[in-house]
């Protein structure tokens, strides 16, 4: 599979926690990747990112919602 088809299923289940109402928790970084926790009323899921543009999306979002927050 390519790198822009990794991406876009990367971005479409950041797409999904976030439509459902679901908030970026907990970020941590590793030469693998990226593992982003979202929780929503106690409930948590992890997703890994591994693509470049997988990070820039989801740092983007995490911007996005940082800032809805205040």
């Amino acid at each position: 599979m390519s790198d822009y088809q990794v991406f876009l299923q990367e971005r479409d289940k950041i797409d999904f926690f976030l439509q459902k109402g679901y908030k970026m928790t907990t970020i941590i970084e590793n030469l693998s990747g990226d593992f982003v926790d979202f929780e929503k009323n106690g409930e948590k899921e992890t997703l890994h990112i591994v693509t470049p543009e997988g990070r820039k999306y989801f740092a983007v979002m995490l911007i996005k919602q940082q800032k809805e927050g205040s």
